[in-house]
C-alpha cells in the first residue's frame, strides 16, 4: 500500500477521534461528570494525532507535497471536518496520480 493511501486511512480516523472528543467525550465530560471519557478518548486522539504527523512526513516524501501542501493538511487536521476535505483532496491526487 502506497503510504499516500495510508495517510488517507489514519487521516480519516486521526478526524473521527477527533470529532468524538469535541462531541461526546467533552460532553460527556462538562455535562455529566465523567473526566475518564476525556482521558480514554484523549489518549487515543493523542496517539493517533502522533500517528497522522509521522503519516504525512512519509507521504510528503512519497507523493512530493509542498511545504504549502503540507502545512494546509496539518491546519485542516486541527479543524473539526477539516480531515474531511483533506480526504476529498488526497482522493483527486490519487486518481490524478
Amino acid at each position: 500500500m502506497s503510504e499516500l493511501k495510508k495517510f488517507r486511512i489514519i487521516n480519516k480516523i486521526e478526524g473521527i477521534s477527533y470529532l468524538i472528543l469535541l462531541f461526546v467525550a467533552m460532553p460527556l465530560k462538562y455535562s455529566f461528570g465523567y473526566p475518564i471519557a476525556t482521558k480514554i478518548v484523549g489518549s487515543i486522539h493523542g496517539v493517533l494525532v502522533f500517528t497522522f504527523l509521522y503519516q504525512i512526513y512519509e507521504a510528503k516524501k512519497e507523493a512530493g507535497f509542498t511545504l504549502k501542501e503540507t502545512a494546509f493538511y496539518t491546519l485542516l487536521s486541527l479543524i473539526p471536518f477539516g480531515s474531511f476535505y483533506t480526504d476529498k483532496l488526497l482522493l483527486k491526487k490519487i486518481t490524478a496520480a
